[in-house]
């Protein structure tokens, strides 16, 4: 979660003032970006992974105050829903055997967070969206203990004035009204940051917004809401659905959505921001006591408390990130396309498929968001969303192709190509891209793998409730083995 706010509530005034306080903290940023040193020269990734609670029947456990304090780590923070918790994974180096160590380390945190959350009867699952939550689990006390989730919820219906319509198409549509936005909290991703310098950020979020559609395709792991089978990644649209502070009539008018693939590619970091704040009204309008003007001049580093809070409201899915760490700012593309799971080694070998593919593309002569409309990235991203690796997906020179034949005869050899740039081992990325290029061959993610189960579990007579159920039982097994997804076998 972002930081906690001080207040539930916010008036006109509180609106106005924050309005200018934005625009005052871009204006400063804006001069940051001529003139101020940022922290890039080793750059450090960075990885959140949401996870959901379960009780001993699979069924969604509302209890992540008491896990968490079981769990004792501030590692380990709320998420939206009671039954959600973030693990927040410290920031490492890419070169040589650092990811190995970073698996092990992941596993073993994640481990010691089970053992204990288990002792209150949860357990800790790694799903792109739970499939055993039902609507009658979004009632009552559903919401973490939280002012600012309680503000955003609040400030998202104030917005749009009405309830949230969800409406997602697939094979079994799904169609209902919400008069919060609890649906929300089934979307559970990993998210993955990268430091960049303010003359690279424009080649790594256009490349990263290429790569979103391979990433989908590859990684699609939510093919289940509330007992539906939907899409692959069925996260995606739902995430953009239950956050929508649109009415229909400002939808009519082209009024951008707060969760936000984007219209364009970008020259800097600077166009993302100032499209934020010119488009989109304050959710959060909490007001620091900073004055950003006197904290550059006197040269110190500016926090931009009102621009983060506000970039933090907008859902693009490769979000533009600044901080100070130290008292050094720095600048992280937030790569926020992934659901989590279904292994730490799955969610690793994403991890390299991405950074790899990411340091490639943005190094390129003449890079591939030249010889493609943005248009095409969004209906590739959309695509893989709904198809997962029966997607068709354009490609600069290849034409209309599948996600396998894209990601062995193109990604692949860049991917690996890129983590030997960032001077990762050889063990490493045949590790890692050695998953990859099982997904790929065969065709196997893990929505395919959720989708096959539940069929082959209810053609031996279970209803979808305890198909489900089951599913996610058996699904558990395979998280714990650490055996990649394409590998776990379909019942019978």
């Amino acid at each position: 979660m972002g930081e906690e706010l001080k207040h539930t509530s916010f008036g006109p005034g509180h609106r106005r003032d924050y309005r200018r306080k934005v625009q005052l903290c871009l204006d400063v940023f804006e001069t940051m970006l001529a003139k101020s040193s940022f922290d890039f020269e080793k750059p450090l990734t960075g990885m959140e992974i949401e996870c959901n609670l379960v009780d001993a029947e699979y069924q969604p456990a509302m209890s992540n105050s008491e896990v968490l304090a079981a769990i004792a780590d501030p590692a380990y923070q709320t998420e939206l829903g009671a039954y959600n918790i973030e693990f927040n994974v410290p920031p490492r180096r890419l070169p040589g055997r650092a990811a190995l160590d970073l698996e092990a380390d992941v596993r073993a945190s994640l481990n010691a967070a089970e053992a204990k959350a288990s002792t209150d009867g949860a357990h800790i699952v790694m799903i792109g969206i739970l499939p055993t939550l039902m609507p009658e689990h979004l009632t009552g006390s559903w919401m973490s203990e939280s002012v600012r989730y309680q503000a955003l919820n609040d400030s998202i219906f104030t917005a749009r004035g009405e309830d949230i319509m969800i409406d997602i198409a697939g094979p079994e549509r799904l169609s209902l009204q919400t008069a919060s936005i609890a649906p929300e909290s089934a979307c559970t991703s990993m998210q993955l940051h990268l430091q960049v310098s303010p003359a690279d950020f424009a080649d790594n979020w256009n490349a990263a917004q290429v790569l979103a559609g391979p990433q989908l395709a590859l990684g699609a792991n939510s093919p289940f809401f509330f007992g539906h089978h939907l899409w692959a990644e069925t996260r995606i649209e739902l995430f953009a659905q239950a956050t929508d502070t649109r009415p229909d009539e400002l939808k009519t008018q082209g009024v951008r959505p707060r969760v936000w693939f984007g219209e364009r590619w970008i020259t800097s970091i600077f166009d993302l921001f100032e499209e934020n704040v010119r488009y989109f009204p304050s959710l959060l309008p909490e007001m620091s006591d900073e004055d950003p003007v006197a904290e550059l001049a006197d040269g110190r580093t500016p926090k931009l408390s009102e621009l983060r809070l506000h970039n933090g409201t907008i859902y693009r899915w490769n979000r533009p990130v600044y901080d100070v760490v130290e008292g050094r700012p720095h600048l992280r593309v937030e790569n926020r396309v992934l659901p989590a799971g279904p292994t730490v080694l799955d969610m690793m070998a994403n991890s390299a498929f991405y950074y790899g593919a990411l340091r490639a593309l943005s190094e390129e002569d003449r890079p591939l968001w030249t010889k493609m409309s943005f248009a095409a990235a969004h209906a590739n991203f959309l695509e893989a969303a709904q198809n997962g690796m029966q997607a068709r997906l354009y490609w600069p020179e290849l034409g209309e192709v599948t996600p396998d034949e894209l990601v062995l005869r193109q990604l692949l050899p860049l991917a690996d190509e890129g983590l030997r740039r960032w001077e990762v081992a050889a063990e490493v990325r045949d590790r890692y891209l050695g998953v990859i290029e099982g997904r790929a061959k065969s065709g196997r993610n893990g929505a395919a793998w959720q989708s096959m189960t539940v069929e082959a579990l209810q053609g031996r007579g279970l209803s979808r409730p305890d198909a489900l159920a089951e599913m996610l039982r058996l699904y558990c097994q395979g998280m714990h083995s650490n055996e990649p997804v394409h590998t776990w076998e379909v019942p019978a």
